[in-house]
């Protein structure tokens, strides 16, 4: 289950919390339940952050060599800080991403997904397949993150190789060659966010004016490229494919009986991006009746929390606006809860509104295939055409 966290797995039958064993014999306290994983996330003085952003799979010394060359360093910014520092360096970042700024890129990126969509939808009249998460999902996110933080232009294509390597290389099971060619990737990006952090304008100024290191503006901007962006595009992937399994909430849509807030709600507890976080316990304490000594690795499966029956009535079903769909904990919560919720929301909605007429009348040629990671899902197509 460790690095299949949102398969069959996740509605089957599991204790509150239970310890599993990972691929290089580390054990990790798997906890469960919605108001155990709430527990988790919103006490950061018993279950620290510390750890959110240690490699599972240990880095060798050559893979280290490599990423010291370029200078990478993960200093505590967000997910991983546990400091005094944390709320000013989170305060900024909210600022960047303020519903009120967010709010405004709605036009303009409903104007891009509708023109996308046109596009989309000549070609698939046409008899030619199309690839939702590379023609439609994989960019959106860091072009709206991009005006939000005045971030430089730079191919996307290289930004988009650089998060998912980093995702890889933090949360995957690896093997050394493997990890040699994602701390090349890491690396060799990491030099440029350097760069930029020390000379850039926006958030990293605004960081860099409230006193903080060139090393805290790379964590935050690192950080922001990685999680800021990939998750909603994959989580877009992973939306639009459930959708298209959904006809009857396709319906409800196209009549207005169902409201597209409620369908992003929904997707957001049963096709989460991130599927687990971690916390390591700062003293001896217990969970679900479970004792858990002061250093523990735990795991909070934040897919199977969303599905927990106490809190949704119908857990495994697909049900927009059901008692307990808002409860989920795909942002997390707590005071390391996603500052970029609302931004994911925003574009969330604009795809289900733009583009679920698409998936009228098609077959799943490709659904999007997900590799071994303990946190992160990241399809990688999900291929559509006329039925």
């Amino acid at each position: 289950m460790l690095f299949r966290g949102w398969e069959e797995s996740v509605d089957g039958r599991w204790p509150d919390a239970a310890t599993v064993v990972d691929h290089v014999g580390v054990p990790h306290l798997v906890v469960t339940r919605h108001a155990l994983v709430r527990r988790l996330l919103t006490d950061p003085a018993t279950f620290r952050p510390d750890n959110a952003l240690d490699a599972v799979t240990p880095i060798p010394v050559t893979a280290l060599r490599i990423l010291a060359g370029h200078r990478f360093r993960l200093p505590p910014t967000l997910a991983n800080n546990s400091a005094a520092s944390h709320p000013e360096i989170r305060g900024i970042v909210a600022d960047a991403l303020h519903p009120d700024r967010v709010a405004a890129q709605q036009p303009w990126l409903a104007d891009l997904v509708r023109r996308r969509v046109a596009r989309l939808a000549a070609a698939l009249d046409a008899g030619t397949p199309v690839d939702l998460y590379a023609e439609l999902a994989a960019d959106l996110p860091l072009l709206v993150l991009a005006r939000l933080v005045e971030l430089p232009d730079a191919p996307v294509g290289a930004v988009k190789d650089f998060a998912r390597a980093a995702l890889e290389l933090f949360w995957a099971p690896l093997d050394e060659d493997r990890q040699l060619a994602l701390a090349t990737e890491v690396g060799r990006f990491h030099t440029v966010l350097r760069t930029f952090a020390e000379t850039g304008g926006g958030l990293a100024a605004r960081l860099r004016d409230a006193g903080h290191s060139a090393d805290v503006v790379v964590g935050a901007l690192f950080f922001l490229l990685v999680a800021g962006q990939e998750t909603t595009s994959q989580f877009l992937t992973l939306l639009l494919h459930r959708l298209a399994g959904e006809p009857a909430v396709r319906a409800g849509l196209r009549s207005g009986e169902i409201r597209v807030a409620d369908v992003v709600e929904e997707g957001l507890r049963l096709e989460p991006p991130i599927v687990t976080w971690r916390r390591v316990a700062a003293v001896d304490t217990t969970l679900g009746g479970t004792a858990v000594p002061a250093g523990t690795s735990i795991v909070a499966w934040l897919a199977r929390a969303g599905r927990d029956p106490e809190v949704v009535a119908a857990p495994a079903e697909f049900r927009p606006g059901q008692r307990g769909s808002r409860r989920h904990l795909a942002f997390g919560a707590g005071p390391h809860r996603c500052v970029g919720a609302q931004l994911a929301r925003m574009e969330a909605a604009v795809v289900v509104a733009e583009a679920t007429p698409l998936l009228d009348g098609v077959t799943v040629v490709r659904p999007p295939w997900c590799p071994d990671n303990l946190t992160f899902r990241m399809p990688d197509a999900f291929v559509i055409r006329r039925a």
